[in-house]
Formats: C-alpha cells, structure tokens, sequence
C-alpha cells in the first residue's frame, strides 16, 4: 500500500493518503475533538452520462440507502441517527460522494459502527426493485406509487418550476457543445420512469470501482487502527476497472449566443455563462473567485453599488456573480432578477460591468477578495465535515490535494494586473451565453 503525506494547511498533522493495490484511497486526517466524519467520493456523476440514461448518478445516490445483504432499508439511517449522526449524499457533475458525521463515542464505538456501515453500503448495495417502484408511463395521472422512482421524479419537477432553475439550464446547455456537463445532473421524468434495476446495477457496478472511489476519515484518532479497519471492512471483491475517461473540454461558443424563454413569472430572469479555467488550473481559478467577489459578491461588490444602489430607476431587484469549479472547465456566472420592461437596459449595464473589470482593479479590491478568500479556506478547516468535502473535492475533482498546500500563496501572489489578463482571457462577451427568462405576455 502507497502512502503519501500532505502538509495540509492549518491542520496540526499531515493528512496520510494511503494507495491500495486495487486503486481505494484512504485519506486520514486528523482534527482534534470529539466529532469524527466518514465520507466516500466517486468519481462519477452526469460527466459519466448520456441522453439515454441522463439522471442516473443522482437516482443511484438515492438507491444506495435501500439496503444491503446485511441491513435492510432504513437500518443504515436508523443506526446512525440514533448516535446523533448526520447522514446524507450529494451527486453534482464530477462526482458523487457519501458521508456520515457523528460523535465517535466511548472508546470510538459510534466511529467504528459509522466505518462498518459506510462500508458495507459502499461495496453491497442490492437495490431491490421493490425499492425502486416499477417502471411506469410518466404521463399516466393515476400511478401513485410513492417509491424511490417516484421521490426522484416528484423533486425533478419541483425543480423544473423555478424560474433559477430555467435559466440555468438555458444557460448551462448553450455553454457546451459535446461535453457531457450540458445535461441537467437530476435527469428528466422521461428517463426516471423507465430505468431499470438492471441498468443502475450495471452502472454501480462500472463506475463504483475501487479505483474510482476516494474514502477520507477525519478527526481524533490512530491512524493505525483506523487504516485497519477501514481497509478491512471495504470488501470490494472483483471489480472491473473504471472505463478511461475520453473526453475534451469544450471550447467556449465561438460567437455570443442570446436565449429568450418564457414563464408564468411576474418578474424577469437572466444569466450570463463563461467557460473558464480547469479546476486544477489553481492560478485561473482563484483569479476568477476574485473577480466573482469583485464584480458581485455583496452589497460592496460593483454589481450593487452600480446597478442596484446608484440606479435612478428600479432594475435590478439582486443581482450577483459567481464561479462554479469543475474538472474539465469552470463556469462564470452573472446572474440577475430584474423589471421585465427593462430588459434591453439590463443587459447592457451587465456587459458594461463585466467590460470595466478588464481595464480597472484597484489594489483595495484586490485585498478584499484575498482577505475573503483566505478567510473562506480557514473556514473549510474548521469542523470535521468541512475538512472531509474540501479534501474530496481536491482528490476527486483535482486529482491532487497537494494543490490545497499552493492555495494560499498563490492567492497571495496575485495582482491587479493578474485579474485584468484573467477578465481578458474569459469573460470575453463574444463568447458568452446570455440566457433571459421573461414573463408570458
């Protein structure tokens, strides 16, 4: 087994990263207390998606707690809940990940029952198809089946009603081309409804490969009996090797791209989507936060001081910007709730913004988005939980958590003129999806 130490800013040890023969990683960071988190990252989400299965990587999150051979559906929760344990998952574009947050308990009996659990619903996974619902005509009114299909189906359509949620996916669809981050990661009803067991086995069974799956113990302990017990209770058997991915990033749209939808909504949407740098890509990332904290981050941020505050007229009801990371490429969002009859307007006041921040960025600025961002990377250290999703996102997303060691000084060496060529480089307006969402008439 290969092991690697990081220097893991602000934490007192060194955070052990341990290889195993068949790819598992373990990753043991020490945070001093009483509280302990136990998380599994995979390497898998829409990115590993097409237009037949769309939806899949979430709908197999909700799966996974339907039960193993050894527990029920509803034991894994119970168990843990019972020990005031905090259990969820969250699926997203690069990946999927599963955690528990618990006290660990006299002599570390909650710990170890939170490892052997987590485990166990990791590697044996039956998902029966009793838990799943049948599969049935999504525009048949009369099914009230209130199985698993059924909860996924019923919070895709919650989603699909809010006017964020249209404009995003406008957005988010006209920013790729190829790549598989276009699709929305719930999926569609279409799809939910018709996706057999068979189906999502051979998913799990392709993509949770030990190879393709990172587990991150944090809190007090020793690191021996963890590593022990966590390799032991993994029992991943035979396991085909993950597919290699193939795919690109996208190139951003060659000219400006401009969507107009409609909705029953009383007040107007827009969006504007940049691709951006590679998640990896450390110094084009934080260039980018920065310029999100600048541009509209806040009530001092350009965007409401210039648009909302100093406006005669009443535009923008808020408005803010925002940089989502991604493996293959990150986004760049303007987004905005404005006065429908404004429309025009808006979106010039916008384009002007963004425009000033390629020749203009004074020196307090720049030292409020590092003094935030510094701040913000403190913070990710500050409970067990926090630790264990930035560490997932460095190992799953970046590929390296020696990049966590690069943040802060290259943070600090970035300057104004760092920012401008940034701003230059991707926020360029003919390459830009603007996405509006307006009123029916």
């Amino acid at each position: 087994m290969k092991k690697t130490l990081i220097k893991y800013p602000f934490l007192t040890k060194e955070v052990e990263i341990y290889e195993q023969d068949n790819g598992h990683k373990i990753i043991l960071a020490h945070k001093e207390g009483g509280m302990v988190n136990v998380s599994s990252w995979v390497k898998t989400g829409s990115i590993n998606e097409n237009d037949k299965n769309n939806g899949i990587s979430h709908f197999l999150e909700h799966l996974m707690f339907k039960g193993t051979h050894k527990h029920k559906a509803g034991e894994f929760d119970r168990i843990l809940e019972a020990k005031g344990a905090i259990v969820n998952a969250a699926t997203w574009k690069d990946y999927t990940f599963y955690y528990v947050t618990l006290p660990k308990g006299e002599n570390n009996e909650n710990f170890y029952t939170a490892i052997d659990l987590h485990a166990d619903m990791m590697t044996d996974p039956i998902i029966p198809d009793y838990e799943m619902g049948a599969p049935f005509d999504v525009n048949d009114k009369n099914v009230t089946d209130k199985r698993e299909r059924h909860v996924v189906i019923e919070e895709i359509r919650m989603r699909k009603d809010q006017p964020w949620t249209k404009v995003y996916n406008a957005t988010n669809k006209a920013m790729y081309t190829a790549h598989p981050y276009k699709r929305d990661v719930i999926g569609t009803p279409e799809i939910i409804s018709q996706v057999s067991q068979e189906e999502v086995m051979n998913y799990y069974r392709t993509f949770y490969s030990p190879k393709n799956v990172t587990t991150i113990i944090v809190g007090d302990f020793d690191s021996d009996d963890i590593l022990n017990r966590v390799v032991q209770a993994f029992n991943w058997g035979e396991r085909p090797e993950p597919p290699e991915r193939n795919i690109k990033p996208d190139e951003p749209v060659k000219n400006q791209v401009y969507i107009e939808n409609e909705s029953s909504i009383n007040s107007a949407f827009l969006m504007f989507g940049f691709l951006g740098a590679l998640a990896k890509d450390l110094r084009n990332t934080i260039a980018l936060e920065m310029l999100a904290i600048i541009l509209g981050e806040g009530t001092s941020s350009r965007l409401y001081i210039n648009l909302v505050q100093n406006q005669e007229e009443n535009i923008f009801n808020m408005i803010d910007s925002e940089s989502y990371l991604f493996r293959d490429g990150s986004n760049f969002f303007v987004q905005a709730n404005f006065n429908p009859q404004y429309k025009e307007k808006a979106i010039e006041l916008i384009k002007g913004e963004i425009e000033k921040l390629k020749e203009n960025i004074d020196e307090k600025e720049l030292n409020k988005a590092k003094k935030k961002l510094k701040s913000r990377f403190a913070c990710e250290v500050e409970t067990v939980s926090d630790i264990g999703e930035t560490i997932g996102y460095y190992m799953t997303v970046c590929d390296d958590l020696a990049l966590a060691e690069e943040y802060l000084p290259i943070c600090d060496s970035i300057t104004a003129e760092d920012l401008k060529s940034v701003a230059k480089k991707y926020l360029d307006l003919n390459h830009a999806v603007i996405s509006v969402l307006m009123p029916k008439k």
